[in-house]
């Protein structure tokens, strides 16, 4: 027995007069074994942190949009080695539960560039030992050998056939956030899951109860050697990379005029996994490779040169980005967020500064191009009636504008793109066509090959288009201006206050749900009167004669949405993922009203009385947006 094992069971002989908290710990320190994750929790043992141990053990994590999310660190809580391997046998379990043919189809597992050294954390690492439970229990597992990005998951699995597959990132958030989302493929109680759709409710409960009753490793979970020597492993990044690739050029019309074009184009992993796939990407479209960021270029878990890498803050994170675009003359700059499943792209315009596009623009921009490229290379016996585009619920309204005047189909769902890949399956199951779908924040998905969003393919779609209005003599926010005068100018701000305290969020939304009396939502915002609620997290709609949202109800999440009477729609809800209350608003115009400045002025106004009146910052202690 060595000195580490003494020192623990020594520990697991004190107690701390919580009966819970020392069975907790007690499971911890036996089943971990990690040095510096158990280290963390022998300390707080040694030291007398009851409190900090109660919220470390005395918790686990839970799935928020489509994945278990968390900080790394030591405890049930967080993400790290033994909660990644609980999670991967309760997964196990449930798809074992569901697929009669597991062990022939396998598991598909990718993994970004994250890692935190105080707790010898690594996606890499984490994505070890996820297959080594897996491969344990003799399930073939397609464990990417290099670091990919997240949309290469969900299409792995649906060319590989895989029963499911894993993708563990942090995507775009702070460096000491790593998450482990799931993307699978299930039958249960024969409802058939979409292949490479995000897992939806009631799944994910299910998973969460497989997870509760797999909670002690089993023999072989912690094995991570078994991913070089099982012949259960395979690496399947140079076919997906090639297949991927070659499925990109069906969303690809203009690829002669790309070989020619004088345009050059900035491109920014943000230290994460988008470079080596940008650059192939736009070599599939026919383009010279992107000029690189070197500085952002290569992965860095520490995001060196940024304080915050997501690309969807705008302006201030793309610094480096837009100097180097102005010393290589260049006027587009795309950027992938750091597992590259998002796009921010920003412009530079005649007066000499950029336009940093926000995600609703963006949509607009792509929205028109896929459907304009529709028109122009499909069969005379195309039917825009069988054609449909889909948003977020919280998105702008402008590809319903567009469906409404062109004659395709439009659709919403809850916010997340696994509300969205799961809608889609469901319509190209029954022969209808998607071109696009996409989330405000910054999240695109082009065609059907992922039915995620995809920072790569977005970022070469939008390359195209700016190569093509370019020989129309017209920029990217030139054709944005024309969008808008021809289907109606769209005008909306999105943004976000930080609250770390439940209570408070929960207050905030009750007293919404109980504003001038007990069960009565507020029916005007200051000197704005409102003609509609809808709260999707009771299932209440005002505008609907059944007085039921046509949205299925969302309990677990807050969100409120109120319809102006001057034409402003205002949501307020929840991050599914982190201490936030969010506001989205949007001035939906007609084609006739074009007067921008006004509509603007009104959008503004609606909001400064939406936070005063509804979200009183200084009175509930939230802290305003910051970079």
């Amino acid at each position: 027995m060595g000195d580490g094992d003494v020192n623990s069971n020594r520990l697991l002989a004190r107690s701390t007069g919580d009966a819970q908290l020392d069975r907790a710990v007690g499971q911890w320190l036996s089943w971990d074994k990690n040095p510096k994750t158990k280290e963390q929790i022998e300390n707080l043992v040694r030291n007398g942190m009851n409190k900090e141990l109660r919220d470390r053990l005395c918790c686990r994590l839970t799935f928020g949009t489509a994945g278990l999310r968390s900080a790394m660190g030591a405890g049930f809580c967080y993400i790290n080695d033994l909660t990644v391997i609980q999670s991967t046998q309760g997964m196990y379990k449930y798809l074992e539960r569901c697929f009669s043919d597991f062990r022939q189809r396998g598991f598909v597992v990718g993994y970004d560039t994250r890692g935190q050294v105080t707790s010898s954390c690594s996606s890499k690492r984490l994505a070890k030992l996820t297959a080594a439970v897996l491969l344990a229990k003799g399930v073939p597992v397609y464990l990417f050998s290099k670091y990919v990005p997240t949309p290469f998951v969900p299409y792995a699995v649906r060319q590989l056939k895989a029963a499911a597959g894993v993708m563990i990132t942090a995507s775009h958030n702070r460096k000491e956030d790593n998450g482990y989302f799931s993307k699978c493929q299930v039958f249960l109680c024969q409802v058939y899951w979409e292949n490479g759709a995000q897992i939806t409710s009631p799944h994910d409960k299910e998973i969460l109860k497989c997870i509760e009753e797999c909670v002690e490793p089993w023999n072989g979970s912690w094995n991570e050697n078994l991913v070089d020597t099982s012949p259960l492993t395979q690496d399947p990044l140079e076919e997906i990379s090639k297949i991927y690739m070659e499925d990109l050029k069906k969303i690809c019309y203009h690829r002669e005029l790309n070989t020619k074009t004088n345009l050059k184009f900035i491109h920014t992993s943000f230290h994460g996994v988008g470079h080596d796939y940008v650059q192939l990407a736009f070599k599939a479209f026919g383009f010279k490779p992107p000029i690189p960021v070197p500085e952002q270029k290569d992965p860095d878990p520490d995001f060196s040169t940024v304080k915050c890498p997501n690309p969807e803050e705008g302006e201030c994170v793309l610094e480096l980005s837009l100097r180097l675009a102005e010393k290589e003359s260049a006027r587009v700059v795309v950027a992938t967020d750091p597992d590259a499943d998002r796009l921010a792209v920003a412009e530079l315009q005649e007066n000499g500064r950029w336009k940093v596009f926000t995600g609703n623009e963006l949509a607009a921009l792509f929205g028109w191009w896929m459907f304009r490229s529709w028109k122009a290379n499909g069969s005379k016996e195309a039917d825009v009636k069988n054609v449909y585009m889909l948003a977020t619920t919280v998105s702008s309204k402008i590809l319903k504008a567009i469906a409404l005047k062109e004659g395709f189909h439009f659709e919403e769902t809850l916010p997340g793109f696994k509300w969205i890949g799961s809608r889609v399956k469901d319509l190209l199951d029954n022969g209808k066509e998607v071109l696009f779908a996409f989330e405000e924040s910054i999240g695109f998905m082009c065609g059907t090959s992922v039915l995620d969003k995809d920072g790569v393919s977005a970022a070469v779609v939008i390359a195209e288009m700016a190569s093509y209005l370019e020989t129309k003599n017209l920029t990217l926010a030139q054709q944005l201006t024309e969008i808008y005068e021809m289907y109606g100018y769209h005008i909306s701000k999105t943004s976000y206050f930080l609250c770390y305290e439940p209570p408070t969020i929960k207050r905030v939304f009750e007293k919404l749900r109980n504003f001038d009396s007990p069960k009565s939502y507020p029916k005007s915002c200051g000197a704005y009167g409102i003609l509609h609620v809808r709260d999707v997290t009771t299932g209440y709609d005002s505008s609907q004669l059944n007085k039921k949202s046509v949205l299925p109800a969302s309990k677990n999440s807050q969100m409120i949405t109120f319809t102006f009477q001057n034409g402003c729609v205002a949501t307020l809800r929840t991050s599914g993922t982190e201490p936030k209350i969010k506001y989205y608003a949007e001035m939906c115009a007609r084609p006739e009203q074009s007067d921008k400045t006004f509509l603007e002025e009104q959008l503004q106004k609606v909001i400064e009385a939406l936070i005063e009146n509804f979200l009183e910052p200084r009175k509930n202690g939230l802290i305003w947006r910051s970079v």
